[in-house]
């Protein structure tokens, strides 16, 4: 049978209206829709969403009666008392025809909609059937579905035989979608409430007219949230889209500042700024209790967080006017707890890339400044910068800054809102804070693929607004710090902690000791937002730092680049021309986009609130830890007693390495970047922190922390751009500091010496130069000169073997760095002669020149390191000389000097006149000043006088009278110091004949002589392992710097070895034979001792 197209019309409409009538007289509560998704955010949300069951439909709710407003009124004069009008009566049943008629803009008389040429709809159909079943045409809360029903059924764009109908359907608006009529309806509605409420009727009766309205509004909200779950239930317009997607405009509007996205005037949006919360808060009424508000709003969520406007940036102001949407969607407490439920609040089975674009929020948080993700902000703001005013920069700064502020502001108000509404959405908040945590813990390794982790605006984003979470309990008298569960990581699996490293454990025992603590209520939100705000902050901005970094290392090498084409001009007038002078302008071009990206890195990383956030955090956790290992646990009231206890709790060793290496970490970024901000809050807690695991060192394993903690104290001792340093002040006044500081330095000179680690030998060096830089700072506090005393006194054994690793360095140092100066002058000598020079090949001088800018390079840091140590020896010797004075020490010391004497003044100096010596920070007239201190300082010592005399591989008495004179004409010393010095040389002409008159001792048999020194062994001792016969004096230097026996590497100490007492004897009995046998006794005193100090 066939059929046309008007039947199946008209099939289609009953089958729809027995539908919504079925629905309208159902008493049961469907279940909440769980089908309704939002867009996906790869592509535009489409304007024809997937159809949703619908949800149970005008089921009518009455109010409660609220009463008219009254407006106050201020206290009566005596006047005459006003006249009192006697209330009008409400014809309900008129005023309810006519009132339903506005509001829907509806009619069931022809006449009505003629008189307005039928902008008034005639509802012909439902006239007829009203009719037919014997009722009035009058439009009353009875049949107001069928009514609404009847108007949504129109289509403007469909035919009718009915010849009287074709007016009306030509007269309706042909782009109008329903959800465009109902809030039309909605506004009309409440324009006519206001106006019934103004009226002075009998109070029951205009009661009666407010639940009528009440029923209608509750009608056409049913509708407006059917429409938006499934908007092609009724005709709909086939030019514009329609569904969720109309009340995104209404949204975007509210913003303040609205962007190009939202040039459209206030007539083309459904609803104005002052009527958004109302239309929201009657949409939640309804569909809340029946569990139907994530199908009606979820969408329309999803359309406006996934706004095309987002993706342009800060370009426009598109994003603010969607966080304004956003804002007021989650002012309803009830929608705020819908967002956090829906299946693109925290998506499943996405990586971190697509994670930061698929989820709800995540396209907002991704916002920023940084060049990676935003590469043009930093080309319009801050390229050229050589060009650019100094004014312009500041101000592009200050803009970008702002707009951050007011971004992470509004964010953090919606994620604030979003905790408040329920438990359960305070729950899905941190389900989303850890799930970016884990989906990104590949950002904290070395080597970091971008396209594999959300991006670093994503990470820095979420790290403000934790912080922002974590001001509440951060007080300054830290009265909340006892809130956080010391044992969260046992109680809780929310921060997957897999293969993570531990401060003092391994992962075994961290297991061990989960499995062992107690079962716990669950942690609450302190606890939670702390912990969630320390990992964002390790794969946060502590990784972004490294991109600065290595920008940094990235500008450097670009400008020895340049140097290096700049300086070499032989390419002038060549073929290579052309060549050279592209690479020298592409340099230049390098240059300065990493400028450009550098200043969009500290647009964001220096602004002074997140700074100011960030220090009391660091302050913080710092604190923390330290309560953490206090025996007390009171800590800073009172401050924590050092050293620590040897036992290191279990609690402490199997925390995360990373809480202790980030707050390391930012205190070397801040002291090094913006140190003043320091000046208000971070001294105290700094010091007390360095000093507290630099004098407890076994508490930490990594040797690389423990590094990064006395670089922290060395660049706090740094003056910056002539302002005062930050801790020098603290170093030489805190309680703490006066009693721990010179212990704690010496024991890491001391520990530093071998860390395991492969570059070992080259890692002590830089710490031992920080070391002796904060030496230099403080020894003029008479207060940490008497404490060297004390370790010299009481802690002898470590003094002696931090004297003897100062020694180890100041050999190795002078000699590569005089060494390399040589080389150097070699280099500038053959070189200075351009004719010969240019004469060689080309590929000779290539590598010449390259030979002598890798020697320029590492010249100057030995050169440093040296001058440190030296002048670190002389500070020491002059306060203390019995720890110099050991066998050990005093013949190793003697030497070192003599050798570095002879090559500062002997015939070897004429080598090291170098070109610019400043350049490799070589000053030989300190040097040489340096050295003579340190004689002078022990010049009264027997001990050091007979060393020197030992010495006969460089010590020359000509050698001190050349010095002597250089220092004279130099003024490098003073007239009672070379005369001092002239003493002393005298004394060791003297000591060094003696010595030659006991030590002629004619031929030595073997088993006397030392078998690593090949000395005449004076103390005997057997090796218990390895049997060996040594000195004692040779053994014991040897265990200053290695603690394993020299001859099979077995674990060896001085307290183990054996003395040879038998041996002892008969080296005694042979020195007693031998002793005063054709000796220099027997010359006269002239031929001995000759000491004639020049003065020229």
């Amino acid at each position: 049978m066939s059929t046309t197209p008007q039947d199946d019309a008209e099939r289609i409409r009953l089958k729809r209206l027995a539908k919504l009538q079925g629905a309208a007289s159902s008493s049961t509560t469907p279940a909440a829709s769980t089908s309704a998704s939002p867009v996906p955010p790869s592509t535009p949300p489409p304007s024809k969403p997937v159809a949703q069951p619908a949800p149970k439909p005008p089921a009518v709710q009455k109010r409660p009666a609220e009463p008219a407003a009254v407006a106050p009124s201020p206290v009566p004069l005596k006047k005459k008392a006003p006249v009192v009008v006697a209330p009008a009566h409400l014809d309900l049943p008129t005023w309810e025809d006519e009132t339903i008629s506005q509001v829907l803009n509806v009619t069931l008389k022809k006449e009505v909609a003629e008189k307005t040429a039928y902008e008034v709809v005639w509802l012909k159909g439902l006239a007829d059937e009203l009719q037919g079943e014997g009722l009035p045409l009058r439009l009353t809360s009875e049949v107001a579905d069928r009514t609404l029903i009847a108007r949504l059924e129109l289509d403007p764009q469909s035919m009718s035989d009915d010849l009287e109908f074709l007016p009306v359907l030509a007269s309706l608006p042909a782009q109008q979608t329903v959800t465009e009529y109902l809030v039309k309806s909605w506004k009309r509605l409440n324009a006519a409430r206001s106006a019934l409420l103004r009226k002075n009727y009998v109070p029951l009766e205009q009661q009666q007219g407010i639940v009528a309205l009440d029923k209608l509004r509750d009608l056409i909200i049913s509708y407006t949230g059917l429409t938006l779950q499934e908007p092609e239930m009724f005709p709909q317009p086939s030019s514009k889209p329609f569904g969720p997607a109309e009340l995104v405009p209404s949204l975007l509007s509210l913003s303040t500042l609205s962007g190009p996205y939202l040039s459209t005037s206030a007539s083309q949006t459904l609803l104005d700024s002052s009527e958004v919360e109302l239309f929201l808060q009657d949409l939640v009424r309804r569909f809340e209790p029946d569990n139907e508000l994530d199908g009606i709003l979820g969408p329309v969520v999803a359309h406006l967080c996934f706004h095309p406007s987002i993706s342009e940036g800060f370009v426009n102001d598109g994003w603010r006017n969607v966080i304004s949407g956003l804002e007021a969607l989650v002012s309803v407490k009830a929608i705020a707890a819908m967002i956090t439920r829906l299946p693109q609040w925290n998506p499943e089975n996405v990586a971190a890339p697509q994670f930061e674009k698929t989820s709800l929020l995540g396209p907002l948080l991704g916002l920023g400044v940084f060049e990676r993700e935003w590469p043009s902000i930093a080309k319009t703001y801050f390229s050229n910068h050589e060009t650019r005013p100094a004014g312009e920069i500041s101000s592009a700064t200050a803009s970008l800054r702002g707009t951050l502020k007011t971004l992470q502001s509004s964010l953090f108000q919606v994620f604030n809102a979003l905790v408040r509404a329920s438990s359960d959405s305070r729950e899905a908040v941190l389900q989303y804070f850890a799930r970016a945590v884990n989906l990104n813990r590949k950002r904290a390794g070395m080597q970091v693929d971008p396209a594999t982790v959300s991006s670093d605006c994503f990470m820095m984003n979420l790290q403000v607004l934790l912080l922002m979470f974590c001001e509440p309990f951060m007080d300054a008298a830290y009265s909340k710090m006892d809130r956080i569960d010391p044992a969260y990581y046992a109680h809780s699996d929310r921060i997957d902690l897999n293969d993570e490293t531990r401060i003092n454990a391994t992962n075994g025992e961290a297991e061990e000791w989960s499995k062992q603590q107690p079962p716990a209520a669950s942690p609450n939100f302190i606890t939670e937002i702390f912990y969630l705000t320390l990992a964002v902050s390790h794969i946060g901005q502590q990784k972004i730092v490294n991109n600065i970094e290595e920008i940094w290392k990235q500008q450097d090498d670009l400008r020895r680049h340049l140097d290096v084409l700049n300086s070499d001009q032989s390419w002038r007038g060549t073929p290579y021309q052309a060549r050279t002078e592209a690479s020298i302008n592409a340099a230049k071009v390098q240059l300065d986009a990493l400028w450009a990206a550098q200043m969009a890195y500290e647009a964001q990383l220096s602004e002074p609130e997140l700074v100011f956030r960030t220090i009391s955090f660091v302050n913080f956790v710092s604190t923390w830890i330290i309560r953490f290992v206090d025996p007390q646990k009171k800590h800073p009231n009172p401050l924590i007693e050092l050293p620590l206890p040897k036992e290191v709790p279990t609690s402490f060793r199997v925390l995360p390495e990373y809480l202790v290496e980030d707050v390391i970490e930012y205190h070397l970024y801040i002291m090094r970047t913006n140190p003043s901000s320091l000046e208000l809050s971070g001294k105290n807690e700094i010091l007390v922190w360095s000093l507290t695991f630099l004098s407890s060192t076994w508490y930490i394993k990594n040797p690389f922390l423990k590094a990064k903690i006395v670089d922290v104290l060395f660049y706090g001792t740094w003056k910056w751009n002539e302002q005062r340093s930050v801790l020098t002040s603290l170093l030489n006044t805190h309680p703490i500091a006066l009693k721990q500081l010179i212990p704690a330095l010496m024991n890491f000179y001391i520990e530093v010496e071998q860390t395991g680690a492969s570059s070992q030998f080259y890692d002590k060096f830089n710490s031992r130069r920080s070391i002796a830089h904060i030496f230099k700072v403080i020894w003029n506090n008479q207060l940490h000169r008497d404490a060297l005393k004390n370790e010299a006194a009481h802690n002898s054994e470590r003094f002696v073997r931090f004297v003897n690793l100062m020694i180890n360095d100041v050999t190795y140092l002078l000699d590569e760095s005089l060494s390399d100066l040589a080389k150097i002058h070699e280099l500038q000598t053959e070189m200075k002669d351009r004719a010969t020079f240019e004469a060689k090949p080309l590929q000779y001088r290539r590598e010449r020149e390259g030979m002598l800018r890798q020697l320029e390079r590492h010249t100057s840091t030995y050169v440093q390191l040296g001058n440190s140590t030296v002048d670190l020896l002389k500070v020491f010797t002059g306060e203390t000389k019995s720890p110099f004075m050991v066998p050990e020490i005093v013949d190793r010391l003697a030497a070192m000097l003599d050798y570095n004497l002879d090559a500062l003044v002997g015939p070897r100096c004429q080598d090291l006149r170098v070109t610019n010596p400043e350049k490799f920070k070589f000053n030989p007239k300190q040097l040489l000043s340096d050295i003579l201190q340190v004689y002078l300082n022990l010049s009264d010592q027997g001990e050091f006088a007979r060393a020197v005399a030992a010495d006969e591989r460089s010590y020359k008495k000509e050698l001190f009278e050349q010095a002597a004179g250089i220092a004279r004409r130099r003024m490098i010393k003073s007239s009672d110091e070379i005369e001092k010095l002239s003493l002393f040389v005298l004394k060791v002409e003297e000591t060094k004949a003696t010595l030659q008159a006991e030590e002629d001792l004619g031929e030595i048999p073997d088993e006397f002589l030392d078998p690593l020194m090949y000395t005449l062994m004076r103390d005997p001792v057997t090796l218990p392992s390895s049997r060996v016969v040594v000195d004692r004096a040779t053994i014991k230097s040897h265990l200053l710097s290695d603690t394993k026996d020299p001859f099979n590497r077995m674990p060896l100490s001085l307290d183990d070895v054996l003395p040879n007492v038998e041996l002892k004897q008969r080296i005694d009995s042979f020195l007693a034979e031998r002793r005063n046998k054709n000796t220099a006794f027997d010359k006269p005193a002239a031929d001995v001792v000759r000491m004639d100090v020049t003065t020229e």
